[in-house]
């Protein structure tokens, strides 16, 4: 019996736990304020197993949130904020929350959701800046809606009972990410507790990693696997100082880096393309780095040379993805190979196989399998999609293509089943063509990914038009940014006479 809550309990109650918007909190007041909105959870009659939606990006609103909302048995479901209503829509009826926690930059898109769809929607959460009025059930709903969600203030659930953790088995659902993974369109990966503190202490067990005294900068979004569990989870475990940060802008990163005398820096590979591009900065300018990371998507080698050259800064590569909790292998601690994602995590079984599942030689390619106790439960309500992932011996097929060297290095090669990563995240092209033909004008549709200096992969459309029909390429991209997130849209749309197609008539990709 365990529950991943109680990681921020050992800590002296002076330390600072969290950096948001320049307002610190410590251990201390952590715990109180997690404690007191569990209280207050468990008052609005939110039992284990429940779901708690957080449209809430980086701050302190989220840590008391997550934290009180596992610590009881309830499931946390982090969900980009900025996400358009028809996305978020499609995303709350699936998981179907108790409780939504609502944070000022994600109102547009909460408003524009048919709450009338959330069958077990009870209360709605605002933090400060958000407005009560703005998020109402608009009065069209009123007469289809069953029940009315009560909406309530977050500080006012800081003012409730005490309330500690309680145990539950490892198995336990901790937290739902939506993921567009190796399974295709975007559906939530179970995470349990023994998951998630599995994680933690397989990437401690490396020789170098995050200790009390560190700083560690947390820019890369909590709704995200590697956000929100190595950079808070392993924070919290570790008793390291997190500074919040809701958006990346390259100077005030420098900027905070050097005022708060940050130590670990994760960051996507864009992250570390903008810094290696700064120009006027002094050789020192990151001197208190001593841990520099990068993962979820391919690190330009120019950007790798330009930070080491400049700054003395010599990034370490890692590998993972949701559905593994997320590390799968790392370079933090041993010396760092060009191209490799570096090696397996202690725990962490790593396999390479070809098409009948066997394992391919040393330095052959085939698709990476991984087994371990950190690889997820399933996703929520399809076993199909489970059971294409995820065999009866354990191993998570990641649909990934890589090769191992003798000393156990891992490099990745291609995506398997058409992936797309940009910046760190998921896009599946089905999804995004799916948008495109919603349009009245596009007949048909095939999207690519494509190299990007500065986000490694960038979606590109191909489109036909029906027959008289005339749109252009502006119009597209606005349509999709009506119903995707932003970086899942097409920045280049061409429009053509045809797209290839084998005999079966299925879409040929790679001659796109």
């Amino acid at each position: 019996m365990l529950n991943l809550a109680s990681i921020i309990d050992a800590h002296d109650a002076e330390s600072t736990a969290v950096i948001s918007r320049g307002r610190a909190t410590t251990y201390g007041e952590l715990r109180r304020q997690v404690e007191a909105f569990r209280g207050s959870l468990t008052q609005l009659g939110v039992k284990p197993g429940d779901r708690i939606a957080m449209l809430c990006g980086n701050g302190r609103w989220f840590v008391v949130a997550y934290l009180a909302t596992i610590g009881m048995g309830a499931i946390a479901v982090p969900m980009n904020p900025l996400s358009p209503s028809p996305e978020l829509e499609g995303e709350l009826v699936a998981i179907d929350p108790i409780a939504v926690l609502v944070e000022v930059s994600s109102v547009p898109s909460f408003s524009g959701v048919d709450r009338t769809k959330l069958v077990s929607l009870r209360h709605i959460i605002i933090t400060d800046g958000a407005s009560a009025e703005i998020i109402n059930i608009p009065a069209s709903h009123h007469d289809q809606v069953p029940h009315q969600a009560v909406i309530h203030a977050f500080d006012e659930l800081l003012q409730g009972p005490p309330t500690r953790w309680t145990s539950v088995p490892p198995h336990t659902p901790a937290a739902l990410i939506f993921t567009s993974g190796t399974a295709g369109s975007p559906r939530a990966a179970i995470l349990t507790h023994g998951n998630l503190l599995e994680n933690i202490c397989q990437n401690n067990s490396t020789p170098d990693h995050i200790e009390n005294t560190d700083v560690v900068y947390g820019i890369l979004p909590m709704f995200h696997i590697f956000g929100l569990n190595v950079v808070l989870g392993m924070s919290l475990m570790a008793g390291a100082a997190v500074v919040l940060v809701q958006r990346f802008d390259p100077l005030t990163a420098i900027e905070t880096i050097q005022e708060r005398k940050v130590t670990i820096v994760p960051g996507a590979p864009p992250v570390w393309v903008a810094i290696s591009l700064m120009e006027g900065l002094e050789p020192t300018a990151l001197s208190s780095v001593r841990l520099a990371l990068t993962g979820a998507a391919r690190m330009p080698e120019d950007a790798i040379d330009r930070m080491q050259r400049k700054f003395g800064i010599e990034l370490r590569e890692g590998y993972g993805l949701t559905e593994a909790a997320p590390v799968v292998t790392s370079s933090v601690g041993i010396a760092p190979r060009r191209g490799s994602v570096g090696k397996a995590l202690a725990g962490v079984e790593v396999r390479v196989v070809d098409e009948e599942g066997d394992d391919v030689p040393v330095g052959d390619s085939g698709e990476v399998w991984v087994r371990g106790a950190n690889v997820f439960d399933g996703y929520w309500n399809d076993p199909e999609a489970t059971a294409r992932v995820l065999d009866s011996e354990g191993w998570l097929h990641t649909g990934d293509v890589g090769m191992v060297d003798d000393d156990g290095y891992l490099y990745l090669l291609d995506r398997a089943k058409d992936l797309i990563i940009v910046s760190g995240f998921n896009v599946f092209p089905a999804e995004v063509e799916d948008v495109l033909l919603r349009h009245p004008a596009v007949f048909e549709a095939g999207v690519v990914g494509v190299a990007h200096p500065h986000t490694g992969e960038a979606v590109r459309a191909y489109v036909v038009l029906h027959p008289g029909a005339e749109v252009d390429e502006d119009a597209l991209i606005d349509h999709c940014h009506d119903y995707i997130a932003r970086y899942k849209c097409p920045n280049k749309v061409l429009i053509v006479d045809d797209l290839p197609h084998n005999f079966f008539g299925k879409l040929l990709r790679r001659s796109l």
